[in-house]
């Protein structure tokens, strides 16, 4: 049975006073400033493999964390015990930390003028909590329709779950703000072969809304699929050719893209960007778009962790990078302006991070994108993290599916993919098949002249 519950509103509202008298007692107690930000979630998920339950788990936590500010010093407590003893306690730590930290001429809350005083209502949580039989129905729907593909003998486990959370957060600078999320998930992994010539694969949905969840039984059929091409793979040859990254890595393209953007990594010196902004790092016509306001979006927020105003922006518009990542603290660093990125837990200060993330969709169909590679590598799995954000070099192991005269001719597995960052970002082209299924997204994409390491 599906139970319908109220809104977060009411919880948020109450968190908010909380967390209103937690920053009062900081400053009482010596603080000169002073952010404290509470997060609640439950959430209950059901596993089972061949076709029999395995774990039913459901949490519900609380999580606070305080932080305080006395001159240039700042320090971070978190607690899960709400009572007032214990709040106590957070306060006179927070404080006597603060105290014994050496100096951090970049730290410090937002000015009271540059703070979100209005931010969007986004889709951001659905009501539904379902009981754990709802999620095994889902689960054993999933993994049966997987386990009925011809080929596939065995199965690693079928998962069902949900999730819903609320985040409040609130200081002394005069922000106080909150909302609720929900998150939904089914997913398997699946064998298919015999002995030592078994091959795994897997296919998962993840949304807001329930009701936006791709069927389980058509999650199962695709991980079961999936699995099945892989048999008897080869290895390729080693050369220099053009390699295709499927949607279900090409978005690990884009994490490098971000983190090498990250005010953090720019203000040490440590990103192989540094030097880039205003610069032409991807083709023309290519652009990379933050979208934090995207309606039932994965990771939309409607203000910062730092009470800051969000808002859709292009990272890198017509292949030219626009702007850094940057939290107050790297936005001080740099001497430029916070855009709102800063992302934060309870235990600890925040540092830049992106929101919905996806690279625009070209303007040619993936069919069209393979036609004109007479010999290459169609890459569906990643492994290893070869990747040094302070050269760009890059190196990966790899497996997926040879290309021959513009098809996917054979299964190839064992294989090292390698070049470097700025020039495989320069030689890309992306396709036109850009879905949103993940926190970051991005279309099929063909980077030409890397290096294929194989037989």
């Amino acid at each position: 049975m599906t139970k319908a519950k109220t809104s977060s509103t009411a919880t948020v509202q109450a968190d908010l006073g909380l967390l209103g008298e937690l920053v009062a007692d900081a400053r009482r107690a010596g603080a000169d400033a002073a952010d404290a930000m509470l997060v609640r979630g439950r959430s209950l998920s059901v596993e089972l493999r061949m076709r029999a339950p395995e774990k039913t788990e459901r949490s519900e936590g609380v999580d606070l964390g305080l932080r305080v500010f006395i001159g240039k010093r700042q320090a971070s407590v978190s607690s899960s015990d709400l009572s007032a003893p214990a709040l106590k306690q957070v306060v006179e730590r927070a404080v006597a930390m603060a105290r014994a930290v050496p100096e951090d001429e970049f730290c410090g809350l937002a000015p009271e003028e540059a703070l979100a005083r209005d931010w969007p209502q986004l889709e951001m949580e659905d009501q539904k909590e379902h009981a754990a039989e709802k999620l095994i129905d889902r689960a054993r729907a999933c993994e049966e329709a997987a386990l009925g593909v011809a080929g596939v003998t065995n199965s690693g486990g079928a998962e069902a779950s949900w999730g819903r959370s609320t985040v409040a957060l609130a200081a002394s600078n005069g922000f106080a703000g909150g909302y609720g999320s929900s998150r939904y998930s089914v997913s398997v992994s699946v064998m298919a072969g015999e002995g030592t010539g078994m091959e795994r694969d897997y296919d998962f949905t993840s949304t807001v809304f329930d009701r936006d969840l791709d069927k389980a039984e058509a999650v199962g059929r695709s991980a079961g699929e999936r699995a099945v091409r892989r048999l008897k793979p080869r290895k390729g040859p080693t050369a220099q050719l053009p390699v295709v990254f499927d949607p279900r890595v090409s978005n690990s393209l884009l994490g490098h893209l971000l983190g090498a953007i990250s005010g953090a990594s720019v203000a040490r010196g440590t990103s192989f960007l540094k030097d880039q902004l205003g610069q032409r790092i991807l083709p023309e016509g290519v652009d990379v778009i933050d979208d934090p306001h995207r309606q039932r979006g994965l990771r939309s927020r409607p203000f910062d962790g730092e009470g800051l105003a969000t808002r859709r922006m292009a990272l890198v518009e017509d292949g030219v990078l626009k702007t850094w990542l940057l939290d107050l603290r790297s936005a001080r660093q740099l001497k430029l302006a916070p855009t709102g990125h800063a992302a934060r837990d309870t235990s600890g200060p925040p540092g830049p991070s992106a929101s919905n993330v996806y690279l625009a969709a070209g303007r040619i169909a993936r069919d069209a994108l393979l036609a004109g590679i007479d010999q290459g590598f169609y890459v569906n799995e990643l492994m290893g993290f070869g990747v040094n954000g302070v050269t760009g070099d890059y190196s990966r192991g790899a497996s997926g599916f040879w290309i021959e005269k513009g098809q996917l001719a054979y299964p190839v597995s064992e294989m090292t993919i390698a070049g470097n960052l700025k020039a495989m970002f320069k030689a890309i082209t992306a396709a036109d098949d850009l879905v949103f299924k993940y926190g970051t997204n991005a279309p099929t994409l063909r980077v030409d002249g890397m290096t294929i390491a194989g037989a």
